[in-house]
């Protein structure tokens, strides 16, 4: 008899949409409860050091599937904007 996986549903903590999951499968971020945010990341999106109570009372959140893919598509380095050495750039 095959093993039987764990399934559970869950809310996708970016799209909010309801997915079943494998949860040693499923991909995570730790999100501190209190924020909304992950630890160390502010309101405007700068970088600070994470406080170590944040951390402590942060909990893993899942991420669907589609919106892991979105950001992999998002963080692929052939997707950047066009740069110039000067704005507005010169015509030469």
């Amino acid at each position: 008899m095959p093993e039987e996986q764990g399934t559970t549903t869950g809310r996708c903590f970016a799209c909010k949409r309801t997915f079943s999951f494998d949860p040693k499968e499923v991909m995570t971020f730790l999100i501190d409860p209190e924020t909304g945010f992950p630890p160390g990341i502010t309101f405007f999106g700068s970088l600070r050091p994470a406080k170590p109570d944040a951390v402590a009372r942060s909990v893993d959140e899942p991420v669907c599937p589609d919106c892991v893919d979105k950001a992999k598509r998002f963080a692929d380095p052939g997707n950047t904007p066009p740069q110039w050495e000067s704005w507005p750039p010169t015509k030469d």
